[in-house]
């Protein structure tokens, strides 16, 4: 499964707006409902489901990075938005530092495989310090989709 098979492109926000990481989710959430992947009337659910998983563990990896997922009824397939922030969110990160890269991703609940396989992929890829600081240095949407594109093509095993 490749980035750009499960994240929502025209989700993808280059500079997020919020700075907490409860409304850093619910922003992602809100765009994954303004294209369509989720209804208005799941976002609160969403948003809930992906709280409660937050409060077994922060999922701040550390460098900057987050990947808050969750598993939802009101998806059919694995789902993902990527939201960069230029001011850094404060996640509760492992390393203590903020958090510039939020990978966020839901899942169905009977599909355990593809959501490890996703996160599998997504944790891969920011593995690759080279490549996280490009995404986190990204000027606009079309470089960091570009830069999907790319490692898709460079860090992708079927």
């Amino acid at each position: 499964m490749k980035l750009l098979d499960f994240l929502v492109a025209d989700a993808t926000v280059e500079d997020l707006a919020a700075t907490e990481k409860e409304d850093v989710i619910k922003e992602l959430v809100g765009r994954l409902v303004s294209t369509g992947e989720l209804t208005k009337r799941s976002a609160a659910a969403v948003t809930k489901a992906i709280m409660e998983r937050e409060a077994l563990g922060s999922t701040g990896i550390g460098r900057g990075i987050a990947v808050p997922h969750a598993k939802h009824a009101a998806v059919k397939r694995v789902i993902g938005v990527l939201g960069c922030s230029k001011k850094g969110v404060n996640f509760a990160a492992i390393d203590g530092e903020p958090v510039f890269l939020v990978f966020l991703l839901i899942s169905p609940p009977d599909q355990p495989g593809p959501h490890l396989k996703a996160l599998e992929h997504i944790s891969g890829v920011l593995r690759d310090e080279n490549f996280s600081r490009f995404l986190k240095r990204a000027r606009d949407k079309a470089e960091l989709l570009s830069l999907l594109a790319e490692a898709d093509e460079k860090f992708y095993r079927p």
